[in-house]
């Protein structure tokens, strides 16, 4: 039996897990991580890589507070992660446009973000509403279906792989032990000291957290918590490289740093169905035309779908066990938006810090096994 000792395991190496080990190493912790294998659904490695704000939150309040305060701590990420790793995550922050093709799609979202305007209450939290025209003149490919935009200076993107490379070789760069292509069998709890069991493998530590996407409900159920995840799917389309046209990221399509074209807004209920399907397919790509007409002429080179990590209301949950105190859970949908409160908030309290008041909303204790799915709060 091999048995590895560290002041905490943190079960889970995709971008949650790689946040909040990262924000663990800076707190001057030894941390091991323990990840799966390359056959996991890894929504880290589908994401969309947008840092957005405007939008979020709609019926909590609480949850647009969060996206935003964690936008503004995004500067200090990307360079702290350049610093340690020589990795640009290629964060832009110069603001992201949400598109409407009808009246009635500009008149909910206008609805939607004054309610947000009024419930922050924060002179910074700000959004402009666009017509056709002005739209056009922040994004001159827009086609003539598109009635109206709406504009927020708090949203950006960044590149989702290279953001998860950089925190690996942070983490790796600050000692951590990494694990990989491990199926936890169990976690047990026994004199102050958890145990994360492996096949004949052993991890102890005196704090545990379970960031492992969709497997963290049966996890957390091992330390006494109950914390409901469910899938739910996107899909994604790539196209070759084209010459530079979107200088903003919008909520359905931007442009990488590379050139490629990403386009999905899809949303499926499809439980852990993770191929993709053209009929699926051909509706985002017909959406993203009117949008930008210019695609037509564009070649896709990939596309995939991959899954979401869902709450039955969408928000985030973050809890420390109750009875097993040490044990936490960490889950949310909003990995890249998400991964600078993760690593500057959220692991200075599993470190012993206290509890972020901003966290308060968000304890999974909210649910209980009856709860009623609700609307996605994203």
């Amino acid at each position: 039996m091999n048995t590895h000792t560290s002041d905490v395991v943190v079960v889970g190496g995709g971008l949650v897990g790689s946040a909040v080990a990262y924000g663990l190493l800076r707190q001057g912790l030894s941390v091991a991580i323990v990840d799966g294998g390359d056959d996991a659904l890894r929504a880290s490695r589908g994401n969309f890589g947008l840092v957005w704000v405007q939008g979020k939150g709609y019926g909590l309040a609480d949850y647009a507070r969060w996206s935003f305060g964690s936008a503004r701590l995004w500067p200090g990420l990307r360079d702290a992660l350049r610093e340690e790793t020589g990795i640009d995550v290629e964060l832009q922050q110069a603001g992201g446009l949400h598109i409407c093709l009808t009246e009635d799609e500009m008149r909910q979202r206008l609805e939607r973000l004054e309610w947000l305007r009024r419930e922050v209450n924060d002179p910074a939290y700000q959004h402009t509403a666009l017509s056709a025209d002005e739209a056009r003149q922040r994004l001159p490919g827009l086609g003539p279906e598109v009635h109206g935009a709406t504009y927020s200076p708090m949203d950006g993107h960044c590149n989702p792989l290279k953001l998860l490379r950089a925190l690996h070789a942070a983490n790796q760069r600050r000692g951590a032990a990494v694990f990989n292509r491990i199926q936890v069998d169990g976690i047990a709890h026994q004199g102050g000291v958890f145990t994360v069991r492996a096949g004949e493998n052993r991890w102890q530590a005196p704090r545990v957290v379970v960031a492992a996407g969709l497997a963290t409900q049966a996890l957390a159920a091992m330390v006494d918590m109950f914390v409901p995840v469910r899938p739910n799917k996107g899909q994604v389309l790539i196209t070759e490289r084209v010459a530079p046209f979107l200088t903003h990221p919008t909520n359905y399509i931007r442009q990488t740093d590379e050139g490629t074209v990403q386009i999905g807004d899809s949303m499926e209920e499809a439980g852990y169905d993770d191929m993709v399907r053209s009929p699926v397919n051909a509706k985002i790509a017909a959406r993203a035309v009117r949008c930008f007409p210019a695609l037509a002429n564009a070649r896709v080179v990939r596309t995939w779908a991959a899954l979401r990590i869902m709450s039955p209301d969408g928000f985030p949950m973050y809890q420390e066990s109750a009875t097993l105190p040490g044990a936490f859970a960490v889950t949310c949908h909003s990995g890249v938006t998400l991964a600078a409160n993760h690593a500057y908030t959220i692991a200075p309290w599993i470190a012993g810090g206290g509890k972020p008041a901003a966290i308060a909303a968000f304890a999974a204790t909210r649910f209980t096994p009856d709860t009623e799915v609700k609307p996605y709060g994203i």
